[in-house]
């Protein structure tokens, strides 16, 4: 997968008072973890989030500070939910022909036969677990659930093979299904209930005219 740089600055001197000045303007305290000791930083906060959106967790960036260069995984962040503003970033340093274990999302793509035939699509599974080297690491699993059927499914041991990948997820989980609406099935019932309670209705009928005859 592809890599995203982000340029980043030494965070030696560590205090709340530094943090909040950092803040103010504009820039996002962090810590590098990993094999080394923790290491301190500060990254421009419109930078981050114009590239980051939405932090996949599997998403590898490489962060730049000048001689020193990291690539890293998001391990965690704190947020300002009122401000909508990201406080803090734990990144975790992956090691270059090292295992590392992440989730990949899930993407599904197409109209599944099912639900032309007035089903309805649940994703149950937005991600899996997974275990590789950082150059098999895949950004997504595309399904295509144009030939999913009423009433069936997609499990994560039904997802495509991924060279190199190895799937910690239960195999047995399911990603997907199309379910039958059950206010479909009611209407179903209420027609054909109205239609018997029609033809008795008229079979009644039928048979008070040949009683009055």
């Amino acid at each position: 997968m592809d890599k995203k740089t982000i340029a980043v600055l030494d965070r030696t001197a560590k205090s709340k008072s530094l943090n909040r000045k950092l803040r103010r303007t504009g820039q996002i305290p962090a810590i590098i973890y990993g094999h080394n000791k923790p290491v301190s930083i500060s990254l421009d906060e419109h930078e981050f989030v114009s590239k980051f959106k939405d932090m996949p967790e599997n998403v590898i960036i490489n962060l730049d500070m000048g001689s020193k260069k990291f690539d890293v995984l998001i391990k965690d962040f704190q947020e300002d939910i009122l401000k909508g503003k990201i406080t803090h970033i734990d990144f975790y340093e992956i090691e270059k022909g090292k295992l590392l274990r992440t989730h990949v999302p899930i993407h599904l793509h197409g109209t599944a036969i099912g639900v032309k035939e007035g089903g309805m699509l649940e994703h149950l599974l937005h991600e899996v677990e997974v275990e590789c080297l950082p150059k098999d690491l895949p950004d997504s699993i595309q399904i295509d659930v144009s030939e999913l059927q009423a009433h069936h499914s997609i499990h994560v041991k039904d997802l495509p093979p991924m060279e190199g990948v190895k799937m910690l997820s239960s195999l047995d989980q399911v990603v997907c299904l199309v379910e039958v609406k059950a206010v479909v099935e009611e209407e179903v019932e209420e027609e054909a209930l109205v239609a018997g309670e029609e033809e008795a209705a008229a079979e009644e009928e039928k048979a008070q005219e040949t009683t009055e005859e």
